[in-house]
């Protein structure tokens, strides 16, 4: 009894999850500002962690949890250099004094 409670709150959750990408989605693709596209894409990569923590859950796997975590690193990288384009114009600092 309290498993299928357990199961039918975790595909609950996914499909959430799901919704919560696809208005993400849009907001990337309908996004007045860069800032609310690079927020977009930041709250998509900490949903998809999210989304795979729980499949790890239900495939009683271990091995998701190492991918979430390049995810994770991804999703970071790619925010920061996003928001330095965004902020600047260059991503990486060239001070060359030659």
């Amino acid at each position: 009894m309290i498993e299928s409670i357990i199961m039918w709150i975790i595909h609950t959750a996914l499909v959430i999850y799901g919704i919560a990408v696809i208005i993400s989605l849009y907001r990337i693709v309908k996004g007045p500002t860069t800032p609310n596209r690079v927020v977009a894409f930041d709250s998509i990569g900490a949903m998809v962690i999210s989304i795979v923590g729980i499949l790890s859950i239900v495939l009683d796997t271990l091995s998701f949890l190492d991918a979430s975590l390049i995810i994770a690193i991804l999703a970071f990288l790619s925010t920061i250099g996003i928001s330095r384009f965004v902020e600047g114009g260059r991503i990486f600092e060239s001070k060359r004094n030659r």
